[in-house]
């Protein structure tokens, strides 16, 4: 299972989060956010995968962050198009198209990214876009037929893994942290992640 912490933005946090073990680390540039990252730190993860937060961003901005933070990964959280990614393919990162969930009936939208985005997210359904700390009902994520895998979001937290592991569905890929790990925004408490990981 893929562990994505995002929201990240100091350095020494970022050091003691990625020796965690985490597999993908996420930095959000999106300027309205409490996490957005407006330069890059004077620490970058090593091992663990770099993840780009997008939100409604055009091409050639989201192109120029993954060249100065050298990123692996772009996520996109807004009302991005399948041709936007299809114009990202050449960069070579790992394409996650993120969707605000509270029915099966949200789930029809995934349909026009399939064969185009390498994952989606699955995130609560809110006003504004991601990182609400919010949780939903992954049950109506059994009405999810699509092909492709699947990260799981939305408010999981150091009390959830017995909550994690009971979800079951056959293209789980893993699970996005954030919020819910916090002492303060952008700064998570490594020591509890790593308990929660233990137990997961």
């Amino acid at each position: 299972m893929i562990i994505k912490v995002c929201g990240m933005r100091e350095p020494e946090n970022i050091r003691a989060v990625e020796r965690t073990g985490i597999d993908w680390m996420g930095f959000i540039f999106w300027p309205r956010s409490s996490r957005y990252v407006s330069a890059p730190p004077s620490y970058l993860p090593q091992k663990a995968k770099r993840a780009g937060v997008f939100v409604d961003a055009d091409t050639d901005m989201i192109k120029r962050h993954i060249a100065d933070y050298s990123l692996d990964i772009i996520q996109l959280h807004g009302h991005e198009s399948p041709d936007l990614l299809t114009a990202l393919r050449p960069s070579g990162v790992t394409l996650i198209k993120a969707f605000s969930i509270a029915s099966p009936a949200d789930l029809a939208q995934t349909a026009t990214y399939e064969g185009i985005a390498d994952y989606f997210l699955f995130d609560a359904k809110t006003p504004l876009p991601g990182g609400s700390g919010i949780k939903f009902d992954w049950s109506v994520l059994s009405a999810y037929t699509g092909r492709t895998p699947f990260l799981l979001s939305g408010g999981i937290g150091p009390d959830d893994a017995p909550r994690v592991r009971a979800f079951k569905h056959e293209k789980l890929a893993g699970i996005d942290l954030n919020s819910r790990f916090e002492t303060a925004p952008a700064i998570k408490d490594a020591d509890r992640l790593a308990r929660f990981l233990s137990q997961l």
